[in-house]
C-alpha cells in the first residue's frame, strides 16, 4: 500500500483508482520516491526517445523535461519556487515559512525556475543522444534518492495541520532505508556509462549544503524544501556528468 501512495501522491496518473490508500501510508511515502523516479524518469526518456526521431535535440530535450512537468503537476517545480522565495525573501524562520506557503510565486521563485530550466536544458544538450537515455533516467532517481534523506537528517518545520499536503513524513526505518537505497544504485548498476563518482556525489555535497541551510534558517524541512532539494541535486547531477564526459572522452 505503501508503493501505490507513493506513485498517488508525486504523479498525477490516475493510481488513485486501482485502489483506496489509507491515510497513514502516505505517511511512509518517501522510502519509495527512488522507485516512481524509474516511472517519470522513464516517461522522460520514452518521450526525448520518440522526440528525436523528428525533431532537433534540443527540442527533445525541451520536450522530455516537459513531461515530467505534466506526470508530477510541477509537485517538484512548485517546491522549487516557494525555496527561493521563502529563502530569498525572508530573514527569520517564521517569515521563511510563511512566503514559502503563500500560493503566489514572487519574483526570487520566477528567476530560480527560470535559471533551473535554462541550466538543465543547457546542460542536457551538451552531451549526446546515447548517453542522454540513462542520464535523464539515472539523474532521477538518484536525486530522489538523496533527498529523500532530509526525512532521516532534519525534523518537520511545521505542525502537521499547517503541511500543505496535510501529512507528515515519518522517518525511514531499517528496512525502508535498504530498499530506497536498492532503488537509487540500481540505474548506477545497470545503466550508467561513465565513471560515476563524480556524477554520484555531486547531489550528496549539494544535499550537505541545503541541509545545513534549511536547519540554520528553519531548524527542520518542509515539503517544498523536498522538492527543491530533489531538483537542486538532479541538477548538480548533470553538472557532474557533463564534466565526467568532458574528461572521459
Amino acid at each position: 500500500m505503501n508503493i501505490l501512495a507513493a506513485f498517488i501522491f508525486f504523479t498525477r496518473l490516475p493510481f488513485w483508482r486501482i485502489r483506496e490508500v489509507p491515510a497513514e501510508s502516505f505517511k511512509h511515502v518517501v522510502p519509495y520516491w527512488p522507485l516512481t523516479g524509474w516511472l517519470t524518469g522513464g516517461i522522460m526518456v520514452g518521450v526525448l526517445w520518440l522526440a528525436s526521431q523528428v525533431l532537433p535535440l534540443s527540442v527533445a530535450v525541451l520536450l522530455a523535461l516537459c513531461s515530467r512537468l505534466l506526470i508530477t503537476g510541477a509537485l517538484h517545480e512548485d517546491g522549487l519556487a516557494d525555496f527561493f522565495d521563502g529563502f530569498g525573501g525572508g530573514t527569520t524562520r517564521e517569515r521563511t515559512l510563511t512566503i514559502m506557503k503563500d500560493s503566489h510565486t514572487g519574483s526570487y521563485g520566477v528567476i530560480g525556475l527560470i535559471l533551473y530550466f535554462l541550466l538543465a536544458w543547457a546542460l542536457l544538450t551538451s552531451l549526446p543522444l546515447r548517453l542522454l537515455y540513462p542520464v535523464l533516467l539515472t539523474g532521477d532517481v538518484w536525486a530522489k534518492f538523496v533527498a529523500a534523506q532530509l526525512i532521516n537528517f532534519l525534523p518537520y518545520a511545521r505542525k502537521e495541520e499547517e503541511s500543505k499536503a496535510r501529512v507528515v513524513y515519518n522517518r525511514m526505518s531499517m528496512s525502508e532505508a535498504a530498499i530506497a537505497t536498492c532503488y537509487g544504485l540500481l540505474p548506477f548498476i545497470l545503466l550508467f556509462p561513465l565513471q560515476p563518482w563524480l556524477a554520484a556525489a555531486a547531489p550528496v555535497v549539494v544535499f550537505i549544503l541545503l541541509a545545513w541551510l534549511m536547519k540554520r534558517r528553519l531548524q527542520g524541512y518542509t515539503g517544498d524544501c523536498c522538492g527543491a532539494t530533489f531538483l537542486l541535486c538532479e541538477l548538480s547531477f548533470y553538472i557532474g556528468t557533463v564534466i565526467t564526459f568532458s574528461l572521459w572522452r
